[in-house]
């Protein structure tokens, strides 16, 4: 039986991926600070630790993996990390965790593990314009990121990269463009823009109005999670490194998000604009070198994926209302 071993197990795309990994037979051990919040976790083992702790790493890492699946960071949406509070905290966290897991997975012999870095480390001045960013993955130089949480992810990136060079990894590094679906978080200040929305939308009674940060008028794609996991397992058992995009290339502006979540609700909603952290203008993920590389695109449309997450932020909501 192959063996994998997920770090970030407790949050939504790792509790998701055990979840994959199971029904394709291996046995897994997952590895966090807490266990998934909306399900029980399905891993064989899971270890409730802290990764920035050296001790924690070797106790997960006392054997080799077959795969091992780096998915823990400090993160969450931009009203945590566009506002600048959390900039230490989240470089500090991640670089620490990074670091730990690399040495241990060198120290045990497990060779081939995944990255999940972020479309956040490409540079500002890329993406500007609503309409027309540029998010290749070759543009990523000269930096220039627009949160620290990009500057860290695009610093890990390059410490994988040299562990592989060095130490014989095999790594692979794919970049996530805004990954979204059911169990996510979607009340927390960390939830992003598919599962606020969604929660707005569901909280408010027809006629009524929510409120949107910015003008509205920014741009992003929003990747379903069996999308990103089936991207993600290719790019793993494939020979290629990376960097690269998985996402999908369905943009739209955030005011236009909204209206599709009120149409899956069947309410007609205002809009209100309000100031608020925004990070880039427009983002959107370029697939061209994904499809080269492994053939593959993202098959759903964004609605479809919509519609799944908006019925269980809706059951949320509601059982958080209820006497």
């Amino acid at each position: 039986m192959k063996t994998a071993l997920v770090c970030g197990a407790g949050g939504f795309i790792g509790s998701h991926l055990v979840k994959r990994l199971k029904r394709e037979g291996f046995w897994v051990r997952g590895v966090d600070l807490k266990y998934p919040p909306f399900a029980d976790t399905e891993a064989d083992e899971f270890i409730q630790g802290d990764l920035r702790d050296m001790h924690i790493c070797k106790q997960a890492i006392d054997r080799q993996f077959d795969e091992v699946w780096q998915l823990a960071a400090d993160m969450g949406g931009a009203g945590y990390i566009f506002t600048g509070d959390n900039d230490a905290e989240v470089m500090h966290n991640s670089v620490q965790i990074n670091l730990n897991l690399l040495e241990a997975c060198r120290q045990g012999n497990t060779r081939r593990i995944f990255y999940s870095s972020s479309a956040c480390v490409y540079p500002e001045y890329n993406q500007l314009e609503p309409d027309n960013p540029k998010l290749e993955e070759s543009s990523v130089y000269p930096a220039a990121p627009d949160s620290e949480y990009g500057w860290e992810k695009l610093f890990s990136e390059r410490i994988y990269l040299a562990y592989g060079r060095n130490h014989g990894m095999e790594v692979h590094i794919a970049r996530y463009h805004n990954v979204f679906g059911p169990e996510g978080a979607w009340n927390d200040g960390k939830e992003k823009a598919p599962a606020a929305i969604c929660r707005k939308v569901a909280e408010t009674p027809e006629g009524g109005t929510i409120e949107i940060w910015g003008d509205g008028q920014q741009t992003r794609s929003f990747l379903f999670i069996e999308e990103c996991l089936e991207g993600s397992t290719r790019l793993m058992r494939s020979d290629w490194s990376g960097p690269v995009n998985i996402g999908s290339d369905e943009m739209l502006s955030i005011n236009q998000l909204a209206t599709m979540a009120m149409q899956i609700a069947g309410k007609q909603l205002l809009i209100n604009n309000i100031p608020g952290p925004l990070g880039v203008r427009g983002r959107n993920s370029d697939n061209r070198l994904i499809a080269e590389k492994l053939n593959w695109a993202p098959s759903q449309p964004l609605i479809r994926g919509l519609e799944k997450t908006y019925a269980w932020v809706e059951a949320q909501v509601n059982a958080s209302q209820a006497p």
